[in-house]
């Protein structure tokens, strides 16, 4: 077994996720009272809250470079950066590590591709809708057409990220907003749905939703473990 490297805190919500998922997959795979050999290195949230809003991406790129630097030091054997959004500044750890790095988009396209899908909804913060980084990624690589919510939407699903879910704050009324976008998505044409925050699915659980979802850290984590068992060969940047 692989040691899997984690750079986490960005929200710790999603980082204890990931943590779960991680163990709870090896011991689904191996059985007994198997674990996940993983290290993580977690960052102040607040840091890359400020910078984010900032649109100082070169900061968050440094710091996700020495983080990802202290995961190949400590002995990872590949990298995964638990968070969504952030990517946007994964080639910080690609150019500067040698190790392998799984990027969401790739987990995330490869699962959609298996479903047969060509239309999908995106959730997630603005910067992660907004942006090319991860939108154009999987249209790119795989061919599927990536849909968003209408400005007010965005904003609104912005808003319960930061204000609410990175906070670990979980309301019903969130929750109904959050489903009537994926209405207007599924009006649009979406066959599926990323969740690509990873703190969207423990407010929208799978079943609440009619179409498809996509569980970006599950997804993402799933394809770690595989790679760390050598269930399979991983797609990486």
């Amino acid at each position: 077994m692989k040691t899997i490297g984690l750079i986490g805190g960005m929200s710790w919500e999603s980082s204890k996720v990931y943590y779960e998922y991680l163990n709870r997959r090896t011991q689904e795979l191996l059985g007994g009272s198997h674990s996940s050999k993983n290290i993580m290195v977690t960052v102040d949230f607040a840091e890359i809250e400020r910078w984010s809003f900032d649109g100082n991406w070169e900061a968050i790129g440094e710091l996700m470079k020495e983080s990802a630097q202290k995961l190949e030091l400590a002995g990872a054997d590949i990298i995964l950066l638990c968070t969504n959004t952030i990517h946007l500044v994964s080639d910080a750890i690609t150019q500067n590590v040698n190790i392998p790095f799984i990027h969401i988009a790739d987990a995330t396209g490869e699962a959609i591709k298996a479903q047969n899908l060509k239309k999908v909804g995106l959730l997630g913060t603005a910067f992660t809708m907004e942006k090319d980084f991860y939108t154009g990624y999987i249209r790119d690589k795989y061919d599927i057409e990536v849909i968003i919510p209408k400005a007010g939407d965005r904003q609104t699903v912005h808003k319960i990220i930061y204000d609410e879910l990175v906070k670990g704050i979980f309301t019903e009324e969130s929750r109904k907003k959050c489903m009537e976008i994926i209405q207007r998505l599924s009006d649009a044409g979406a066959e599926g749905i990323i969740l690509g925050c990873t703190e969207l699915p423990l407010l929208i659980p799978e079943a609440s939703v009619d179409l498809p979802t996509f569980d970006t850290s599950r997804i993402h984590v799933y394809k770690a473990v595989d790679w760390a068992l050598d269930r399979t060969a991983a797609t990486m940047a």
